[in-house]
């Protein structure tokens, strides 16, 4: 289970990457860091879980990215479609929430079990 904490971290790095061209890609280069740290800790620390300062700031982190999913939530119609998303910035930037978002779910499920 602990690989898919690293295939998430690679996952977030390769977001993180894309994102040089990006006006704003200061911020989601951060947004993105944010999964990878904790995706990464989790597959080369199990324990990051187990001890109280990493359950609060975890649960921190994913407060913030729920946050974050609601404030950045498309509000374009038909936001999943390609032609939108491709055409609609806010749209991308949505999507890229949720994906941030799930990617902290999925290691915090992970990172639990092991």
């Amino acid at each position: 289970m602990k690989y898919i904490n690293l295939v998430i971290c690679i996952l977030m790095l390769l977001f993180i990457g894309v994102q040089y061209n990006d006006p704003d890609g200061p911020m989601w280069m951060a947004i993105y860091a944010v999964p990878a740290l904790w995706a990464g800790l989790a597959f080369f620390n199990n324990r990051s879980f187990q001890v109280l300062l990493g359950k609060r700031l975890m649960l921190v982190s994913l407060v913030a990215a729920v946050a974050g999913m609601a404030y950045f939530w498309p509000t374009t119609s038909h936001w999943w479609a390609s032609e939108v998303w491709w055409e609609t910035e806010t749209a991308r930037e949505g999507m890229g929430m949720m994906v941030a978002t799930v990617a902290l779910l999925i290691t915090w499920v992970v990172g639990r079990q092991q």
